[in-house]
């Protein structure tokens, strides 16, 4: 009989399914889409009991088209931050608030002023920021403290569709790193520190690390009966989408580096330890792996950005390619036009924190043409995403996955900007696939994440960098940089203007 391992990705937007034979290839998949509500105060919300159905469906789906395979096992990833708490009885106390939330912005002030924000950087190698659970659960506990009290763990959104298959409450590595472990020595939680914070009630909610390879736990018969996989079907512990992405393209040893694009941009390196960190503006996750740790910046200024300006100039009914030969009508520089992509609600956080910042144009004129603003948008993203790649000092292949970099386009933006090559794996699903990849891991199939890793890896495609585009490029980053430095005095009183 076929066999086949499963990766479950939990995204922010669409959760999904995806079957893949031990040869790397995709033989069944299933999304369903998984609504972000958005309030007034910088709200961004979503209901757990919504995605654990969104992502039993897609097991079904899954299920059914191989049944004449072997499942031999489950990964699992999904979106990282928030706040995502259950009950003793295991029911969601309120809905989960995401990692986009912006509403604790004046509480990131106050954490920044009061030292409170470095002594979580101390610990866990990130900033505090307006999704960052410890400062989301102070925001949380003050305004809502009766529900909030009735909190029993934390469970990140993979740790939660775990918890439904098999009803343990564990987390891995990476995703303690957003809580409270220590990732200078990766020995586990310091419960010294909720204390330090304010928070000493949350250290209660912590569940226990394991190893995001490491032994199983297994599906009920519950939950089998929900989504069709096999009582008993061994579920790995799996990891943080954006760490585990990186299992998925194949890059699992230190000095590797990859990108990722979709709702958020990333880019990450991983490093023997947290010691070899290049920048205090990035974030660490502790792999589990010793004392590696991956580095790495998360911009919010993902796709977002591209499926605005679409909306925008009312091209919803254009595909991609043609938006993308419409851009490439512009020349290098979008015709004087520098787009300021911080347009997500919840502000910026890589490489710079300012929840605060917003998108805007500078350099438009009554010559501007469509061509030269939506150029003018892809360029800011890429301008983005090369600032991180910058501070990270970034010397490799950039190898890329997210659905932002399907775009041939964006590939090449990418490598002209930076002066780096650009690998493309040809297969998608980078995420389940790195879910996969671990699962196969924890199920025994294989000995190490290297082995795994190349047994599902893709073929890939590169795109090298166009010297003259190069040289251009330099200028346009150079006034990108300064025009973000002139305007961002501006942004709070800009955002202010929104309550009136």
């Amino acid at each position: 009989m076929k066999e086949v391992i499963i990766g479950v990705d939990g995204g922010t937007t669409a959760v999904k399914a995806v079957a893949f034979d031990l040869d790397g290839e995709i033989v069944a998949s299933h999304h369903e889409g998984v609504p972000v509500e958005y309030g007034s105060r910088g709200e961004a919300e979503q209901d757990m009991n919504s995605i654990w159905e969104a992502v039993a469906s897609c097991l079904r789906s899954v299920s059914a088209n191989v049944s004449d395979s072997k499942i031999i096992g489950l990964g699992l990833t999904g979106q990282g931050d928030g706040v995502w708490l259950v009950d003793e009885q295991g029911e969601p106390v309120r809905k989960a608030a995401n990692w986009l939330d912006g509403r604790s912005a004046d509480r990131v002030d106050q954490w920044q002023e009061d030292g409170r924000s470095e002594k979580l950087l101390e610990l866990t190698g990130t900033p505090a920021f307006g999704g960052f659970f410890p400062v989301l659960y102070e925001e949380l506990r003050e305004a809502e403290p009766d529900t909030i009290a009735r909190a029993q763990t934390q469970l990140y959104c993979k740790d939660w569709i775990r918890f439904k298959l098999t009803g343990e409450r564990l987390t891995d590595y990476t995703e303690a790193s957003r809580t409270f472990l220590d990732v200078n020595t990766v020995e586990g939680y310091d419960m010294s520190v909720p204390e330090a914070l304010g928070i000493g009630d949350a250290a209660k909610l912590l569940p226990e690390i394991r190893h995001a390879d490491g032994p199983p736990a297994h599906v009920t018969e519950a939950a089998s009966a929900e989504t069709g996989i096999p009582a008993g079907t061994p579920v790995g512990i799996g990891m943080i989408d954006v760490a585990v992405t990186g299992m998925g393209l194949g890059t699992v040893d230190d000095g590797e580096t990859w990108l990722i694009l979709g709702t958020t941009g990333f880019v990450g390196t991983l490093l023997p330890s947290a010691a070899e960190r290049k920048s205090k503006e990035s974030s660490i996750l502790a792999t589990g792996i010793g004392t590696q740790v991956l580095e790495f910046m998360a911009p919010m200024t993902g796709t977002p950005n591209l499926n605005w300006i679409r909306e925008i100039l009312r091209v919803e009914d254009a595909t991609w390619d043609e938006i993308e030969e419409a851009a490439k009508k512009s020349a290098v520089g979008s015709g004087g036009i520098i787009y300021l992509p911080y347009a997500s609600p919840g502000g910026e956080r890589a490489p710079f924190l300012d929840l605060n910042a917003s998108a805007s144009w500078q350099g438009l004129s009554l010559t501007s043409s469509r061509a030269d603003i939506l150029r003018s948008v892809y360029e800011g993203v890429a301008l983005s995403l090369v600032e991180c790649i910058r501070v990270l000092e970034v010397q490799r292949d950039l190898v890329v996955s997210g659905g932002g970099f399907r775009s041939d386009f964006l590939c090449q933006l990418l490598a002209d900007i930076s002066h780096l090559n650009v690998v493309r794996q040809d297969a998608p699903e980078a995420g389940a696939r790195g879910a996969a990849v671990l699962g196969l891991v924890s199920a025994g199939r294989f000995d190490s994440l290297k082995e795994a890793a190349k047994a599902l890896g893709a073929t890939t495609e590169t795109f090298t960098p166009n010297e003259e585009n190069h040289e251009k490029y330099k200028q346009v980053m150079d006034l990108f940089l300064r025009t973000r430095e002139a305007v961002q005095p501006l942004w709070k009183d800009m955002r202010s203007l929104r309550q009136l």
